[in-house]
This record gives structure tokens, C-alpha cells and sequence, in this order.
């Protein structure tokens, strides 16, 4: 997972490195023909030309001016809420929709949560969108906003967004995954990065290249996830946060728009208006959530081992992220891929640790002949277990290509489909189980153990997949708001035949526990009554319902 994220930041990096040069050959303006000269006398862009979306390092100087005012002639001032999506409040509402999963987590003061999956790359991450335009701007590439005016929208947008996090964080007080705190809906770190990314949209992204655009998001998107994955968030605090980032920075800047007007501002727009009736090739980020089947029934008699529905696990709804592209061979048609992940984790670790004691203590009336009291004081040492928990997801690496369609409804608006075959790699969910303690020697009381001391630890629990080919359709209705961006509301749906494999190690306990009583025990007996193994297939249904932030070309 870390390589993944790795990668698909290099590429956007590189991406908006290189982002610009692409659009000196842009063809929508063509000053040699007479009828569109009076065209370009009444456009607002008098002294913006395609030329100047290259960034020339020549003419390029550093800019310290912090507190000077400076307007550039020929710029259009932006009216109140002029460029306002409202692409967050259905980000917002998708996270209250998805807070039910919370209601299915227990918590369990033995369980310690130390996943596979740890990185502090999310505490740097959330601020790459101003680092980004603090640093092209001190180099003197120029943006949308002189300092004073840049720096007034950026202060509104988080003081926006700290107020909408905070109020909530500290009013619905809800529980993070690990446990640790009650403030986790939703994600601070999430909607930071957010208003970040709409920050370099604004200045950048509309002005100079939408590569700053995808770089920004992106990053932003990466940044919950790993909120996720790190077990800090669950996925409806990460949409609720990304909805309120992006709607934090686009009510900033609409609020400074109106208190500015036509002050401050040194470039316009990216000339023209995205069609995507002529231009549906498209480049897009997207965060979502997946739906669909959520159990795997394996069918084994676990009375034994304190299960009474024959190990039938149940998933909570999956977090998916992912970057997909198209290239149109004109309006209707094209051809494109997808790369996604889509982590699933399971309902709460409770139901796999806590066995049911009375069925264990009988294995051991006979050998150790235990009184009701000593029988009482072993369950108390034994619950003294720690579980670790290396991955509570089950975790889909997808990659897909096929053919895409899209139905033009008008020059903003376009309904979107696609037809795909890829393959799914599978990442398995994992329980390790750790006791500490001393032995019990025939005749020792449960509460004055003399034996040697033991440091065990192993699979308690594991639930993995093998990788097999998976199909996918899907529908989309794009809004394009600017010139090369547009807003994607989704519902994917994917389908897949796995093998699912169940391994369970209860064995442990008494193997450790009463060494003298299993010493002459064979592997294979040990395995009969001690541990369950089956694997199931399977035919997974999955939909994920999200938004993505896409660039046309």
C-alpha cells in the first residue's frame, strides 16, 4: 500500500512539474483570423494568451512582497460565489450516511491495533496544498491573487474550516477506531488538506495548469486514506472532512471575492468554458464508498470454539480510492483504465477473541481437575491475552481497462459508462494472538504458577484471497464548471469469484498454558482439536458510490 500511494504521488508530481508546456499548442483562439478580433477586444483577458500558461524561468522573480497591493491590468473581478460547486455538501452528507459503520465496532481493552499499514506521511501531507503555492509564489510564479489578497482568502478558508471541524468534533464526540480519543468525525487532517488543495485549485489550477489542480486533490485524497488505513479515522469521518475542506475554501474565497472585487488579482481564468460534449477525455482522482457483499459464510461448526453461526463474518462498507482515465476518440466513445484500492474491514474484533471460557475449561476437566474457584482464576489469567492487530481489512488492489461511453446532455452536462475486465489482488486481514506467563505443573493452584516463563505469540487469525480477474460496469454524471475540470458524481459496480481462506489457531492457550498435559500430543491431533482451516468460493458483488475531480483534455 505505501508503494502504491508512493507512486501515484511521483506521477502527479512529475505530472504538474511538466503541466504547463502541453498548452502552448492549445488551439481555441486564432488571433490571425479578422472576424475574432473583435472577439478578443471585449474578452477579459486582453494581456492573457496561451503563451504565458508556460512558466518562462527568465522572467521569473522572487516575490517577498507580503504587504503590497498590486492589481494587474485586464483582469475580470470574480463575483460573489462565482465559482462555488458545492461538490462538499454531498461529500458532507455521504459521511453522515456512512456513519452507521460505527455502530457495528466494539472496542476491546485487550485488543491492541498495531497495523501492517503505518506511516506519519498524513501529518506533513495535509499541508502540501499551501506549501505548494507559498513556494511557487515566493519563486515568482504568479497566480491568481496578489499576497494581501492571497493570504486573506487562505485565512478565511481555515479559520472556516476550524470552526466547522471543531464545532462538530466537539459535539458529536465521537470515538476513533483506535480508541484513543472521542473526536474523530470528521477528520481534521482530511479537511486541512482539502482546503489546501482548493487553495492551489484556485490560484493555480484555473490560472495556470488543472495539473496543480490533480496534484492538490490528489495528495489531499491520498491523505485521508492514509487517515484511514492508520486506523485514526473511520471512512465517514474522511468524506465528511474532505466535503467540509472544500466547501471551507470555496466559501473563503467567494467571501474575499466580494470584500476585494477586482483588487489584488494578477491572472484570470484559463480562457474558455470545458465542453465535454467536444472534449470528454478525462484524467480523475476519486474517493468513495463500497457497498454490496458484506459477509463470507464458511460454514464450519464453531460451537466448540464458542461460535454459534458457523463462522459467517461480517464486513462493514469498504473505503475505495482510486485514479481512472479515458481517451475519447470523439464524443461518444473511447478506450481507458482504472487503478483502485478498496480496504474492507471486518465488523469488530470481538466476536473472534472472546471464546467462550466454560467450552474451553472443559478440555482440561480430567487433566487438571480444576475446582470451580481455580477454574475462575484461570479465566481471569488467561483474558490477561493481548491481541494484535496487524490488518482489520480485507484490501483490494484492482486494476482495469476496457471501454468507455459517454452520452452529452449539454455543454456542461454528460452521462458517463464503461464496460471493464481486470485483475484484483487480495491483501489479507490478520489477528496475531500474545500471552505472557508461567507454565502450570500438575499440582500447581491457577494462582501460584511454578512452571517456566513463556513469551508466545502467533496467527491467531487470518482470513485471505486468492487474486482472480474481476468485470466492472458503471454510470456517471459529470458537471463541467471551468475550462478542463469537471465534477463526477459515480456508481461502479464490479463483480468477482474468489477463494476465501479461513485459518483459526485456538491452540495456543492451552499448548502454552499446560505443556505437561500436551507434551505427547502429535502435530495432527493438535491441529484436529485445535485449530480450523477451510476455504469457501465466492462470488463478490461490489458498488461503489463516490465523486471524482477530473481534468479534460
Amino acid at each position: 500500500m505505501k508503494h502504491f500511494l508512493t507512486a501515484i504521488l511521483m506521477v502527479i508530481a512529475v505530472a504538474a512539474q511538466a503541466n504547463t508546456d502541453s498548452y502552448k499548442d492549445m488551439e481555441t483562439l486564432k488571433l490571425t483570423v479578422p472576424e475574432m478580433k473583435a472577439e478578443l477586444g471585449t474578452a477579459t483577458t486582453e494581456n492573457y494568451d496561451r503563451s504565458e500558461l508556460a512558466l518562462k524561468a527568465p522572467e521569473a522573480k522572487m516575490d517577498f512582497a507580503f504587504f503590497k497591493s498590486r492589481t494587474n491590468p485586464n483582469t475580470k473581478a470574480y463575483k460573489f460565489m462565482d465559482d462555488m460547486t458545492f461538490v462538499g455538501v454531498p461529500l458532507f452528507i455521504a459521511g453522515i450516511i456512512a456513519k452507521s459503520e460505527k455502530n457495528a465496532f466494539k472496542q476491546q481493552t485487550k485488543h491492541s491495533l498495531v497495523t501492517k499499514f503505518k506511516t506519519g506521511i498524513d501529518d506533513y501531507t495535509q499541508f502540501f496544498g499551501p506549501a505548494a503555492v507559498v513556494g511557487l509564489k515566493l519563486g515568482g510564479y504568479e497566480g491568481r491573487s496578489d499576497w494581501p489578497r492571497l493570504l486573506a482568502s487562505a485565512g478565511m478558508s481555515y479559520g472556516l474550516m476550524a470552526l466547522f471541524v471543531n464545532t462538530i468534533k466537539h459535539t458529536a464526540k465521537e470515538m476513533r477506531p483506535d480508541g484513543s480519543t472521542a473526536n474523530s468525525w470528521p477528520s481534521g487532517h482530511t479537511a486541512t488538506a482539502f482546503v489546501g488543495a482548493t487553495l492551489l485549485h484556485k490560484e493555480y489550477g484555473l490560472t495556470r495548469s488543472p495539473w496543480w489542480s490533480v496534484a492538490g486533490y490528489g495528495v489531499a485524497t491520498a491523505t485521508g486514506v492514509m487517515r484511514v488505513l492508520n486506523n485514526r479515522h473511520w471512512i465517514s469521518d474522511v468524506l465528511s472532512g474532505a466535503g467540509l475542506g472544500i466547501l471551507s475554501g470555496e466559501l473563503g474565497y467567494a467571501i474575499c471575492d466580494l470584500l476585494f472585487k477586482g483588487k489584488g488579482l494578477l491572472r484570470n481564468d484559463i480562457p474558455g468554458m470545458a465542453n465535454v460534449i467536444e472534449h470528454p477525455s478525462f484524467f480523475s482522482i476519486s474517493m468513495g464508498i463500497g457497498f454490496g457483499s458484506r459477509d463470507l459464510d464458511f460454514g464450519l461448526d464453531m460451537r466448540e470454539y464458542g461460535w454459534t453461526d458457523n463462522m459467517n463474518l461480517k464486513f462493514r462498507a469498504s473505503t475505495a480510492v482510486g485514479a481512472e482515465g479515458a481517451y475519447f476518440f470523439n464524443p461518444y466513445i473511447g478506450v481507458g483504465g482504472r487503478l483502485r484500492v478498496k480496504s474492507t474491514p471486518i465488523k469488530g474484533w470481538n466476536k473472534i477473541t472472546d471464546f467462550a471460557w466454560e467450552d474451553a475449561a472443559a478440555l482440561y476437566d480430567g487433566i487438571e481437575d480444576l475446582s470451580d474457584e481455580d477454574r475462575k482464576d484461570l479465566e481471569s489469567e488467561i483474558n490477561d491475552i493481548d491481541f494484535i492487530i496487524e490488518s482489520d481489512h480485507l484490501t483490494e488492489f484492482a486494476v482495469d481497462l476496457g471501454a468507455y461511453f459517454n452520452l452529452p446532455l449539454s455543454n456542461r452536462f454528460a452521462l458517463g459508462s464503461k464496460l471493464l475486465i481486470g485483475r484484483s489482488i487480495m491483501q489479507e486481514l490478520n489477528l496475531d494472538a500474545k500471552l505472557k506467563g508461567k507454565e502450570y505443573n500438575k499440582g500447581d493452584k491457577p494462582g501460584q504458577p511454578t512452571g517456566s516463563d513463556f513469551d508466545l505469540e502467533w496467527d491467531y487469525f487470518t482470513v485471505d484471497a486468492n487474486n482472480s480477474m474481476k468485470f466492472g460496469t458503471g454510470i456517471s454524471l459529470t458537471y463541467a464548471y471551468k475550462q478542463n475540470f469537471s465534477w463526477k458524481v459515480f456508481l461502479d459496480y464490479d463483480v468477482s469469484r474468489k477463494t476465501y481462506t479461513l485459518n483459526y489457531d485456538y491452540g495456543g492457550f492451552p499448548y502454552a498454558l499446560f505443556p505437561s498435559a500436551f507434551k505427547d500430543m502429535t502435530e495432527a491431533e493438535y491441529k484436529e482439536n485445535f485449530t480450523a482451516s477451510k476455504s469457501i468460493k465466492k462470488t463478490m458483488h461490489s458498488f461503489v458510490l463516490g465523486a471524482s475531480f477530473a481534468i479534460n483534455f
